[in-house]
Protein backbone atom coordinates (compact mmCIF):
# COMPACT_ATOMS: atom_id res chain seq x y z
CA UNK A 1 0.00 0.00 0.00
CA UNK A 2 2.99 2.52 0.79
CA UNK A 3 4.46 1.75 -2.24
CA UNK A 4 1.24 2.18 -4.31
CA UNK A 5 1.35 5.72 -2.92
CA UNK A 6 4.40 6.69 -4.41
CA UNK A 7 3.40 7.97 -7.60
CA UNK A 8 0.46 9.60 -5.51
CA UNK A 9 2.87 11.57 -3.20
CA UNK A 10 5.16 12.64 -6.56
CA UNK A 11 2.15 13.79 -8.11
CA UNK A 12 0.96 15.82 -5.25
CA UNK A 13 4.73 17.48 -4.40
CA UNK A 14 5.04 18.33 -8.22
CA UNK A 15 1.92 20.22 -8.03
CA UNK A 16 2.44 22.14 -4.85
CA UNK A 17 5.74 22.94 -6.13
CA UNK A 18 4.84 23.72 -9.28
CA UNK A 19 1.93 25.92 -8.47
CA UNK A 20 3.93 28.77 -7.62
CA UNK A 21 4.58 29.58 -11.34
CA UNK A 22 1.35 28.54 -13.02
CA UNK A 23 -0.30 31.31 -12.53
CA UNK A 24 0.28 34.85 -11.79
CA UNK A 25 -3.30 36.46 -11.79
CA UNK A 26 -4.90 37.54 -8.48
CA UNK A 27 -7.11 35.87 -6.54
CA UNK A 28 -5.13 32.74 -6.92
CA UNK A 29 -5.09 31.77 -2.53
CA UNK A 30 -7.48 30.42 -0.75
CA UNK A 31 -7.09 30.18 3.63
CA UNK A 32 -9.90 28.67 5.36
CA UNK A 33 -10.56 28.36 8.70
CA UNK A 34 -13.18 25.86 10.65
CA UNK A 35 -13.51 22.96 12.98
CA UNK A 36 -13.88 19.06 11.84
CA UNK A 37 -15.09 16.19 13.72
CA UNK A 38 -12.55 13.40 13.10
CA UNK A 39 -15.04 9.90 13.19
CA UNK A 40 -12.84 6.90 12.89
CA UNK A 41 -14.12 3.53 11.41
CA UNK A 42 -16.27 1.27 13.64
CA UNK A 43 -14.28 -1.71 13.85
CA UNK A 44 -10.49 -0.59 14.49
CA UNK A 45 -9.37 -3.67 14.71
CA UNK A 46 -7.82 -6.04 17.43
CA UNK A 47 -5.29 -5.24 20.26
CA UNK A 48 -3.27 -7.80 23.04
CA UNK A 49 -6.75 -9.86 21.43
CA UNK A 50 -9.06 -7.24 22.42
CA UNK A 51 -11.29 -5.54 20.19
CA UNK A 52 -10.83 -2.29 20.01
CA UNK A 53 -12.74 1.22 19.53
CA UNK A 54 -11.11 4.94 19.13
CA UNK A 55 -12.95 7.91 19.95
CA UNK A 56 -14.05 10.68 17.54
CA UNK A 57 -12.93 14.17 18.55
CA UNK A 58 -13.09 17.71 17.02
CA UNK A 59 -10.41 20.72 17.22
CA UNK A 60 -10.07 23.13 14.84
CA UNK A 61 -8.94 23.59 11.53
CA UNK A 62 -7.15 25.33 8.47
CA UNK A 63 -6.10 24.90 5.18
CA UNK A 64 -4.02 26.94 2.28
CA UNK A 65 -5.28 25.96 -1.42
CA UNK A 66 -3.48 27.44 -4.17
CA UNK A 67 -5.52 27.84 -7.60
CA UNK A 68 -3.25 27.36 -10.43
CA UNK A 69 -6.04 27.03 -13.01
CA UNK A 70 -9.63 28.16 -12.15
CA UNK A 71 -10.48 24.68 -11.46
CA UNK A 72 -7.35 22.70 -10.21
CA UNK A 73 -5.74 23.49 -6.74
CA UNK A 74 -2.91 22.32 -4.62
CA UNK A 75 -4.54 22.13 -1.04
CA UNK A 76 -2.23 21.89 2.69
CA UNK A 77 -4.83 21.05 5.68
CA UNK A 78 -3.07 21.63 8.78
CA UNK A 79 -4.96 21.26 12.85
CA UNK A 80 -4.67 21.31 16.36
CA UNK A 81 -3.89 17.95 17.65
CA UNK A 82 -6.91 15.71 17.84
CA UNK A 83 -6.69 13.60 21.33
CA UNK A 84 -8.57 9.82 21.09
CA UNK A 85 -9.31 7.61 23.59
CA UNK A 86 -8.67 3.99 23.20
CA UNK A 87 -11.10 1.00 24.43
CA UNK A 88 -10.29 -2.76 24.46
CA UNK A 89 -13.35 -4.61 24.61
CA UNK A 90 -15.60 -1.46 26.16
CA UNK A 91 -12.86 -0.52 29.22
CA UNK A 92 -10.85 2.57 28.42
CA UNK A 93 -7.62 1.81 28.49
CA UNK A 94 -5.25 4.48 26.68
CA UNK A 95 -5.57 8.02 24.96
CA UNK A 96 -3.06 9.21 22.32
CA UNK A 97 -2.87 13.06 20.31
CA UNK A 98 -2.31 13.14 16.89
CA UNK A 99 -1.56 15.65 13.84
CA UNK A 100 -2.77 14.78 10.46
CA UNK A 101 -1.26 16.79 7.93
CA UNK A 102 -2.75 16.10 4.67
CA UNK A 103 -1.33 17.46 1.30
CA UNK A 104 -3.72 17.20 -2.01
CA UNK A 105 -5.44 18.72 -5.29
CA UNK A 106 -8.76 19.21 -5.41
CA UNK A 107 -10.70 19.51 -8.89
CA UNK A 108 -12.98 22.40 -8.70
CA UNK A 109 -16.40 21.75 -11.10
CA UNK A 110 -17.98 24.60 -11.46
CA UNK A 111 -15.22 27.43 -9.82
CA UNK A 112 -17.27 30.52 -11.16
CA UNK A 113 -21.13 29.36 -9.65
CA UNK A 114 -22.31 30.53 -5.82
CA UNK A 115 -22.13 26.90 -5.45
CA UNK A 116 -19.11 24.55 -6.87
CA UNK A 117 -18.75 21.06 -5.80
CA UNK A 118 -15.25 19.67 -5.70
CA UNK A 119 -12.95 16.17 -5.19
CA UNK A 120 -9.77 15.66 -4.36
CA UNK A 121 -7.37 13.06 -3.53
CA UNK A 122 -4.27 13.46 -1.26
CA UNK A 123 -0.83 12.04 0.84
CA UNK A 124 -1.59 12.03 5.10
CA UNK A 125 1.15 12.04 7.31
CA UNK A 126 -0.33 10.82 10.59
CA UNK A 127 1.85 11.64 14.18
CA UNK A 128 0.93 9.59 17.13
CA UNK A 129 2.51 11.39 20.21
CA UNK A 130 1.93 11.70 23.83
CA UNK A 131 0.22 8.00 24.39
CA UNK A 132 -0.85 7.02 27.39
CA UNK A 133 -1.75 3.72 29.62
CA UNK A 134 -5.37 4.47 31.68
CA UNK A 135 -7.14 2.24 34.21
CA UNK A 136 -5.52 -1.00 34.08
CA UNK A 137 -2.78 0.40 31.89
CA UNK A 138 -2.15 3.04 34.07
CA UNK A 139 1.89 3.89 34.13
CA UNK A 140 2.60 1.62 31.46
CA UNK A 141 4.75 2.63 28.58
CA UNK A 142 2.51 2.51 24.80
CA UNK A 143 3.67 4.16 21.71
CA UNK A 144 1.93 4.29 18.57
CA UNK A 145 3.87 4.23 14.80
CA UNK A 146 3.23 6.78 12.62
CA UNK A 147 1.75 6.45 9.55
CA UNK A 148 1.44 7.15 5.77
CA UNK A 149 -1.76 6.87 3.65
CA UNK A 150 -3.98 8.01 0.46
CA UNK A 151 -6.51 10.86 1.36
CA UNK A 152 -9.83 11.45 -0.45
CA UNK A 153 -11.68 14.59 -0.36
CA UNK A 154 -15.08 16.07 -1.34
CA UNK A 155 -16.95 19.27 -0.59
CA UNK A 156 -19.26 22.58 -1.80
CA UNK A 157 -18.24 25.71 -1.85
CA UNK A 158 -20.84 27.90 -1.58
CA UNK A 159 -19.75 31.71 -2.68
CA UNK A 160 -20.72 34.56 0.00
CA UNK A 161 -18.87 37.30 -2.33
CA UNK A 162 -16.26 37.52 -4.59
CA UNK A 163 -13.58 37.06 -1.44
CA UNK A 164 -15.96 35.27 0.98
CA UNK A 165 -17.09 31.96 0.45
CA UNK A 166 -18.31 29.24 3.10
CA UNK A 167 -17.12 25.56 2.85
CA UNK A 168 -18.35 22.02 4.05
CA UNK A 169 -16.21 18.87 3.41
CA UNK A 170 -15.24 15.67 4.28
CA UNK A 171 -12.49 13.42 4.06
CA UNK A 172 -11.48 10.05 4.14
CA UNK A 173 -8.04 9.31 5.20
CA UNK A 174 -5.87 5.96 5.48
CA UNK A 175 -4.94 5.64 8.91
CA UNK A 176 -3.02 2.04 9.98
CA UNK A 177 -0.64 1.96 12.77
CA UNK A 178 0.98 -0.64 15.03
CA UNK A 179 0.70 -0.17 18.42
CA UNK A 180 3.19 -1.31 20.97
CA UNK A 181 2.54 -1.73 24.56
CA UNK A 182 5.95 -2.01 26.98
CA UNK A 183 8.00 -2.51 24.03
CA UNK A 184 5.89 -5.27 22.54
CA UNK A 185 3.98 -4.98 19.35
CA UNK A 186 0.08 -5.66 20.46
CA UNK A 187 -1.41 -5.33 17.05
CA UNK A 188 -2.57 -2.92 14.49
CA UNK A 189 -5.12 0.39 15.56
CA UNK A 190 -7.26 0.36 11.81
CA UNK A 191 -8.22 4.10 12.04
CA UNK A 192 -9.28 4.70 8.74
CA UNK A 193 -11.80 8.04 9.93
CA UNK A 194 -13.89 10.24 8.07
CA UNK A 195 -12.95 14.27 9.26
CA UNK A 196 -16.18 16.08 8.50
CA UNK A 197 -16.78 20.08 9.22
CA UNK A 198 -17.26 23.43 8.11
CA UNK A 199 -14.75 26.12 7.13
CA UNK A 200 -15.18 29.99 6.44
CA UNK A 201 -13.09 31.11 3.81
CA UNK A 202 -10.95 33.81 1.64
CA UNK A 203 -9.81 34.05 -1.19
CA UNK A 204 -6.61 36.70 -2.17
Amino acid sequence: MKFALLPLAALTIMALTTASIARADDDAWVVRFGAHVVAPQSDNGHLAGMRSSISNDTKPTGTIEYLFTPNLGAEVLVALPFEHDIRLNGTRLASTKQLPPVIGVNYHFMPDSTVSPFVGVGVNWTHFYDSKGRGALQGSHITIDNSWGGALHAGLDVKINDRWLFTADVRWMNIESDVHLNGANIGKAKVNPLAYGLSLGYRF
